[in-house]
């Protein structure tokens, strides 16, 4: 099953052409983190995902499985109905649905105003995004009951990467919330990041509820799943 998981979470990247992989065209940066709610198998959401991650942009993310009980009713309540991705970004007040729109909306406020062909060609990055998300079939939409922690995880990651994208499928269906830190090829991250875990290599884990840090997907999903998926 691990094989398995890697080898199509490999295929989903390179479907999307490895969009995602590194920093490109970024802007002015955020004081306040922006807020994504979204879920990790859902096309128009990878494409807001790869836009976070080419503009070197971190984000708060509560991921909304489908039967998730948390933060589908918030979306619902800020925006009257359950879409996604939905963007809420606290220092402008912009509250948006709509995949392009968002994308835009980052480009234009954060980055160079130039969005890449792989997130402005609608019909090629719309396939390609639904191909890649075919590929993992079901992995991060459906929610699992799961103990919410009291405090958001951290996750340093990118969207490109095979290995954080199964990290970032078990926190969606386990409905964890978490600050997204996106550390592509070209970040300003990077730096601050080596300096804290001791050398470049993601997904990397910070849970300030039990001041667990760890490396190595199978070993966060492993963690995740004995920490807060429900045990009957």
């Amino acid at each position: 099953m691990r094989a398995y998981d890697v080898a199509t979470s490999y295929i989903a990247s390179i479907v999307r052409a490895g969009s995602g992989m590194a920093v490109a065209g970024a802007g002015k940066r955020p004081e306040k983190l922006l807020e994504l709610y979204e879920f990790e198998s859902c096309p128009y959401c990878r494409k807001v995902r790869e836009a976070l991650s080419i503009l070197d942009l971190d984000a708060m993310i509560y991921p909304c499985p489908q039967g998730g009980p948390r933060f589908r009713p918030r979306v619902v309540a800020r925006g009257g109905k359950s879409q996604f991705p939905f963007l809420v970004d606290p220092n402008t007040g912009r509250e948006t649905y709509e995949s392009e729109i968002i994308v835009g909306y980052l480009y234009a406020t954060y980055g160079d105003s130039n969005v890449p062909w792989a997130l402005s060609t609608p019909l090629v990055t719309d396939i390609s995004s639904g191909i890649a998300s075919a590929v993992r079939v079901t992995a991060g939409r459906i929610y699992r009951r799961s103990q919410p922690p009291a405090e958001p995880l951290e996750l340093w990651s990118f969207e490109a990467s095979p290995y954080c994208r199964l990290v970032r499928e078990r926190l969606c269906e386990l409905e964890l919330a978490y600050v997204l830190h996106n550390v592509a090829k070209g970040s300003v991250g990077r730096k601050a990041f080596v300096e804290r875990s001791g050398e470049m290599m993601v997904p990397y884990l910070y849970d300030p509820n039990t001041g667990a840090e760890m490396f190595e997907s199978a070993d966060i999903c492993e963690y995740l799943e004995k920490t807060y998926a429900f045990r009957s």
